[in-house]
């Protein structure tokens, strides 16, 4: 299971890191750091998904 999780990750947290940039562009957010804040964000919340994607799955 734990490579499922990890390939699913990749995919997810890729789309979420994504998701969150392009809000944070939308709300105004110029700077690096908060960009790269909101990106780390979307690429750890995707970590809890991942794993319960992959639960279902298997």
């Amino acid at each position: 299971m734990t490579r499922l999780v990890f390939m699913m990750h990749s995919i997810i947290g890729a789309t979420l890191a994504g998701v969150a940039v392009v809000i944070a562009l939308v709300s105004g957010v110029t700077g690096l750091w908060p960009l790269l804040a909101s990106a780390v964000a979307g690429w750890v919340i995707a970590w809890p998904i991942a794993f319960v994607i992959a639960k279902r799955i298997q």
